[in-house]
């Protein structure tokens, strides 16, 4: 189930990509670089802000879930299940 929400957070990550207005938002609040995406997208702590990034903003989370086909829903599912592994 972890895999689950890594693949999708990586997936929202992806979408991110091609949308540069929202990526430069995500990095200004989140004070990642470019450079640093890549390995920062093995950090379980990471992908959880990512899908985070998504649940704090209706349009943005809905526009992720149509354009991947994904119930928004399974967005917060798998923030909890990423927030809980990097906790322990």
């Amino acid at each position: 189930m972890r895999d689950t929400a890594e693949l999708l957070a990586i997936r929202a990550l992806g979408y991110l990509a091609g949308e540069p207005e929202q990526l430069e938002r995500f990095l200004a609040l989140t004070g990642v670089s470019p450079d640093d995406l890549r390995s920062a997208a093995g950090d379980p702590s990471f992908l959880s802000g990512v899908l985070d990034f998504f649940l704090g903003d209706e349009a943005t989370l809905l526009a992720f879930a149509a354009s991947t086909h994904t119930d928004p829903a399974d967005v917060a599912i798998a923030r909890e299940m990423l927030s809980r592994h990097a906790d322990t």
